[in-house]
């Protein structure tokens, strides 16, 4: 039975070979983007499942309340690790670790390298299960060692054994290699190139075994955790609940404001379900994974909507097939289980097909997610999946043509064939309009996301990125500053410089304990952005001051000056903020200046925070210059480098542009715009199919009325017209089904941003025009056959 339903099946595959590579090819294009869309939704999911202790580990996150609202953190004091270890028999095992991106100088003989590394827990090793490759398998227990990741190992040392050669780390500490580990997966959380012992930064610097280790009040840290089997995290939580505010609150003088709270974050959630508000775990990159589920599922559902309209399409070629068999004894269920094996038979060509197309376009498909993922051809639970999916594929797409055809009644079939009326038509006008709704919805979408990603992009910065570069300081470069500065004047390739605690485009320090004019106790715990800089920060930055003056050489009380942005001044009620007195760690600061609100946030969409400036000599990390606009940048960096690498000789010369920077934050925007748009057209295209489908059907069913109306003076273009009339109003009927759940659907998705367009009417009136177009156009091959056939031809039979 079987060998007979696929015998019939190849013969009718051969028989129609341009519908057979039609359907196969919409198919195959619709189950290689849900199957890409399926890799990367998997590679997202199992993010950090390759440790062992997946189920068991933890990162502890503190809330806190600042001016009046709960916010969510994973910085945390110092103290909090031992802590934690000593008094919560809980836990198996705790490791503190540095929450910094930045890069540090690694020199081997005369070759120097900047790699990231962090500073972290001699525990960590066994809690992620790291893979040590070659060494110590405690690794991190001497203070003065550095484990490296295989790639780092072969960078530095190339194919020498690196176990116990030394690396010596900013210039300044020699450190032993003591192991080898394997590099981390690309989707794992902890990334880094080498690890330092925590214990390292007590010996290399003063203020962490004087200040730091005592201070329950610096967040500045992160701590990692891994409770014992069976232990209820829930219950944990309400044991350490209060250990910081407990430790904050000693003071009588110095009640906390704040309010911290510790809790546990399961490893099972730090990929995908990272946003909190108000203290609550809202969601995260979940929202990306779960919209390019849909897409998938778009696509595929639109290509087995085209797979049963090309099907019906061809139901009178079949007709007779159909009256034979049933007249010969078939029963329906064989009909049924006979177009169904002909519907899997082609899904399993489309397999083919698709895993081709697959191959072909995974490389670029990892380029634009930035990923390096691959098709696991050796994994039994892959072909499972991919078989499981290409069954329910040809079953869907081959359900309604099984049916339709089998329900043929076999006496009016042989009798005349068959004749259905305008009722018999509607389910596949239903399935194009559902197939249409689905693409003109992607269509929308894709073109408000745009329109999204460029409001950002085009967002009054409030500074010029523009021709401004930074690159990270160090102690040579601080201590030879001034002439260091001069020097880069001097070559004419630099306008302005000046060093601060953080990149242009970014901030890495905030603060509360201000005090102001009229400030409340509770006032105290709004937290302020906080940038440290010395001279010429406006300047270079491009920032027009509002009010006021930069930080001046001419002044030398400026040591105590602060900057506020406009929302700074807005949130102290500053009436002539220049010349007001504000106090913080205990010292008293006089306003200097006022600049505009300058987007420095980690999202471009959000709200500007409540800013201050302040003058700090020593308190920087990065220096930023603004190259001159009448040079161009390749030239200002040739001029540049000699002069860094003479101030800096043990770090390579590593330099951002700010531009480039910044365009790093329309990344997950970018990502979702850019898939989108591309699952649109290939929605476009397969709908068409499907519209070429229905045109070829309608011709085939309304032949001889074409015909007769071509013998009573019909033209091609009338008839043209008439065919093409119907699909224009089904093309209507899918725009205006679509428009309102896509903008229900875009606008839920921009109530996540502060910063966002309103969605104007432009977009569905284009999208419809769009619709339209491609409909007559897809449409126009299929009528004006119809009407240039030769009437004679139509009409010989009668």
């Amino acid at each position: 039975m079987i060998r007979n339903y696929l015998k019939i099946a190849f013969r009718n595959l051969f028989k129609n070979k341009s519908y057979s590579a039609i359907n196969i090819g919409g198919l195959a294009v619709g189950m290689a983007v849900a199957m890409l869309i399926g890799i990367w939704i998997d590679d997202e999911a199992s993010a950090n499942q390759h440790h062992k202790n997946y189920t068991t580990l933890y990162q502890v996150k503190m809330n806190q309340t600042f001016d009046g609202r709960r916010g969510t953190q994973d910085a945390i004091p110092f103290p909090l690790g031992d802590e934690l270890r000593a008094k919560y028999p809980d836990f198996k095992a705790v490791a503190m670790y540095e929450r910094s991106d930045n890069k540090r100088s690694l020199i081997v003989g005369n070759q120097k390298f900047l790699k990231h590394g962090i500073y972290i827990g001699e525990d960590a090793i066994d809690m992620f299960s790291l893979n040590i490759l070659n060494g110590d398998k405690k690794p991190l227990k001497e203070p003065y060692s550095i484990v490296l990741t295989d790639e780092t190992a072969h960078t530095l040392f190339g194919n020498q054994d690196p176990i116990g050669k030394v690396v010596k780390i900013d210039n300044s500490v020699d450190l032993k290699v003591t192991a080898v580990i394997a590099k981390q997966p690309t989707n794992a959380t902890l990334q880094f190139e080498y690890l330092l012992p925590w214990q390292l930064q007590e010996a290399r610097y003063d203020w962490v075994r004087e200040h730091a280790k005592t201070d329950w009040r610096n967040n500045d840290w992160g701590v990692f955790a891994q409770l014992k089997e069976g232990i209820d995290p829930a219950q944990t939580n309400a044991k350490i609940k209060d250990v910081v505010l407990a430790h904050q609150n000693t003071d009588p003088n110095a009640k906390s404001l704040v309010k911290p709270e510790i809790f546990l974050h399961p490893m099972a959630k730090w990929r995908l379900y990272s946003d909190f508000e108000e203290g609550k775990n809202t969601g995260g990159f979940i929202k990306y994974v779960r919209l390019f589920g849909i897409f998938g599922l778009f696509i595929l559902v639109i290509a087995c909507i085209n797979f049963m309209n090309l099907s019906t399409a061809r139901s009178e070629k079949r007709a007779k097939e159909v009256g034979v068999r049933k007249a010969v004894g078939s029963g329906r269920e064989q009909l049924i289980g006979q177009f169904l094996s002909e519907s899997i038979l082609i899904a399993l060509l489309a397999l083919v097909l698709a895993l081709g197309i697959v191959l072909v376009s995974l490389p670029y498909f990892n380029t634009l997610t930035v990923k390096t993922m691959h098709i696991q051809f050796d994994s039994p639970i892959f072909w499972v999946v991919t078989l499981a999916f290409t069954l329910f594929t040809g079953l869907l797409a081959g359900s309604y043509p099984a049916i339709y055809l089998s329900s043929f009644n076999p006496v009016r079939i042989l009798k005349g064939g068959i004749h259905v009326g305008k009722s018999a038509s509607l389910p596949r006008k239903i399935l194009v309009v559902v197939q249409f709704t689905f693409s003109v919805v992607l269509m929308i979408g894709t073109i408000i996301i745009y329109q999204q990603i460029q409001h950002g992009k085009n967002r009054p910065l409030g500074f010029t990125k523009q021709g401004l570069i930074s690159v990270n300081s160090s102690k040579d470069l601080l201590d030879h500053f001034e002439a260091l500065r001069a020097e880069l004047l001097a070559t004419g390739a630099v306008a302005s410089i000046c060093k601060t605690n953080s990149p242009p485009t970014q901030w890495w320090s905030s603060n509360g304990g201000w005090d102001w004019k009229g400030s409340t106790p509770e006032d105290k715990s709004v937290i302020f952005t906080t940038i440290a800089t010395s001279y010429d920060y406006t300047k270079t930055m491009g920032i027009k001051l509002k009010q006021g003056r930069d930080f001046s050489r001419d002044f030398t009380t400026d040591s105590t000056g602060v900057i506020l942005n406009e929302a700074a001044v807005k949130r102290m009620g500053l009436k002539h903020p220049v010349g007001e007195l504000v106090k913080w760690a205990g010292k008293t600061w006089t306003v200097v200046g006022v600049i505009p609100d300058i987007v420095l946030e980690w999202s471009p969409y959000r709200s500007v925070a409540p800013m201050t400036i302040i003058f700090a000599k020593d308190w920087v990390n990065f220096i930023d210059m603004r190259i001159n606009p009448n040079m161009s940048p390749s030239v200002a960096i040739q001029k540049i480098k000699p002069i860094f690498d003479k101030y800096n000789p043990a770090y390579p010369f590593d330099y951002t542009f700010s531009d480039t920077e910044y365009a790093k934050k329309f990344y997950y925007e970018e990502l979702v715009g850019n898939l989108s748009a591309i699952v649109s057209l290939l929605a476009i295209f397969i709908s068409c199919l499907g519209l070429f489908g229905l045109a070829s059907f309608m011709a085939e069913q309304r032949t001889k009325e074409i015909g007769i109306r071509k013998v009573l003076g019909a033209s091609v273009t009338s008839v043209w017209g008439l065919l093409s009339k119907d699909f224009i109003q089904l093309v209507l009927i899918s725009c205006l089904v679509a428009s309102p759940i896509a903008w229900y659907a875009m606008n839920q998705w921009l109530e996540s941003y502060t910063y966002k367009i309103n969605i104007g009417a432009g977009v569905f009136l284009m999208v419809l025009a769009t619709a339209l177009v491609i409909t007559l156009l897809t449409v126009s091959y299929q009528a004006i056959k119809a009407g240039s056939l030769n009437p004679v031809k139509s009409l010989k039979s009668e």
